[in-house]
């Protein structure tokens, strides 16, 4: 009892806006990843008039439709919220996020939406020139979406081009120019964009190593695995390069992500970073594994650069912000650091191995790698996960950073109405999944040779 006592409208809110983010992020970069992989698959069928890839762009086609639909479902789920649990921060920032979501909502999603239409109904239709080109706008949609988005998440983390209304407490954008192309933006957007590239490349390579186990369309499966493979290698490497460049920005903007992402205590000359922290995070563990110099190379690519510890910059936000506690959850930050740049290097793994494979004409032979291969498919979506939870969580506690605390963006609601909400979504979303589960696998397993000379004649759709 006293722990139910104890919550409060703010952390239910947190949870609520957590849970409904992590769960449709899984499906936003599937969807600008898939898209672009089939309407990459669509012109090698159309520039080799080769059935496989026709067949290919068909079968991942209609999982990426999937999961499109419901990624749609939830996205505009997750706009209510603002409104229901954080009216002080729509208020706050209304005249600035107003301007890129709507532009998000009528020219990228309509859009998408559009170009998928003609591509779905299209085919046989409308020439096949048309019928290409469809799927390569509703791509740039889903890309362009992204972008829209991600400028007005950028601007929480580095606000720029506006300025505050005295009389009515409000932030007013004074540049729409500077909040598009702001700094921050730059480096989150196309590391979103490599991660959401690598998520339905990993994606489509262990949907195809699954088939080719079994033994299904192999020759079919083997030209699409090549594909990602190759799509799984860059993507990987252009998502830890921009990660990294990434880290120095965060180091120069908010240096307390970056000390609580090492739970480094103290600032530090040449500062090490720390692999593996069995116990606490308090700077008395019981056992480490530590790489010298590194934390200093990721924060400012010098092997004995300064990285401020948390300490002394929680004693410099007081300072300046006022009391109060400025440092995020460390073992939160500290955690899921680790697990996206582990599962990043597991990634670059994966595809440098297949790509050794495809070289030494074995990929579709290796029986391990294939395996493999299938045990990676959850691997991007929880590197995805963990990487904007890192990023959300360790600007804490901030929602807008330096201008507007979580704590003071909270709607002025009952716990009890949080409380009921909260339980709502976490059941419609879970029913959810277990459509979206349902059906992507039920699709996936289907080969491409069980669908009926009817099926191929109509429109790509979804087939029951």
């Amino acid at each position: 009892m006293g722990i139910i006592a104890g919550i409060t409208t703010l952390t239910l809110a947190r949870w609520q806006f957590g849970v409904t983010t992590v769960f449709h992020f899984l499906f936003v970069p599937l969807t600008i990843g898939l898209g672009f992989l089939v309407a990459c698959l669509q012109t090698a069928a159309y520039r080799t008039n080769d059935e496989h890839y026709d067949r290919m762009a068909r079968f991942f086609g209609k999982l990426f439709l999937i999961n499109f639909a419901i990624g749609v479902v939830t996205g505009i789920v997750q706009e209510f919220q603002f409104g229901m649990d954080w009216s002080s921060y729509s208020v706050f920032v209304g005249n600035i996020f107003g301007a890129p979501l709507a532009i998000e909502g009528l020219l990228a999603f309509f859009m998408e939406s559009t170009f998928l239409g003609i591509w779905i109904f299209g085919r046989g239709r409308v020439s096949k020139r048309v019928h290409l080109a469809s799927i390569w706008l509703a791509s740039l949609g889903t890309m362009l979406s992204a972008v829209f988005i991600l400028a007005a998440n950028s601007w929480m983390q580095h606000p720029v081009g506006f300025k505050i209304d005295k009389a009515t407490g409000q932030a007013v954008m004074t540049d729409f120019w500077a909040v598009i192309t702001n700094s921050t933006f730059f480096g989150a957007y196309f590391h979103v964009l490599f991660a959401a590239l690598l998520t339905g490349a990993v994606f489509m390579l262990a949907i195809a190593a699954w088939h080719i186990r079994r033994h299904q369309q192999r020759e079919t499966f083997t030209k699409v695995a090549r594909i990602a493979i190759v799509v799984t290698l860059l993507s990987a490497l252009g998502t830890c390069f921009m990660g990294d460049t990434q880290a120095r920005q965060m180091d120069a903007q908010q240096p307390m992500k970056m000390a609580a992402a090492e739970a480094l205590y103290n600032t530090s000359d040449g500062a090490s970073f720390s692999l593996l922290t069995i116990g606490d995070l308090t700077g008395n563990p019981l056992f480490q594994i530590r790489l010298p110099h590194l934390l200093s190379l990721i924060a400012d690519n010098s092997w004995n650069g300064q990285v401020k510890g948390i300490k002394q910059l929680q004693a410099a936000d007081v300072k300046k912000f006022g009391a109060g506690n400025y440092v995020p959850i460390l073992w939160v930050t500290y955690w899921s650091f680790r697990l996206m740049v582990g599962l990043g290097i597991l990634m670059i793994a994966l595809g440098g191995i297949g790509l050794w494979l495809m070289r030494k004409k074995r990929l579709e032979r290796s029986t391990w790698f294939l395996r493999f291969a299938s045990l990676m498919l959850l691997a991007p979506f929880l590197a995805n996960s963990f990487g904007w939870i890192f990023t959300e969580e360790g600007r804490q506690p901030w929602v807008v950073y330096g201008l507007l605390k979580t704590s003071q963006a909270v709607s002025h609601v009952s716990v009890g109405y949080v409380a009921a909400s909260l339980i709502g979504f976490t059941a419609i979303y879970s029913f959810l999944a277990v459509i979206e589960i349902g059906l992507m696998i039920k699709v996936a397993r289907k080969a491409p040779e069980e669908l009926t000379s009817r099926d191929d004649e109509r429109p790509l759709e979804l087939v029951y």
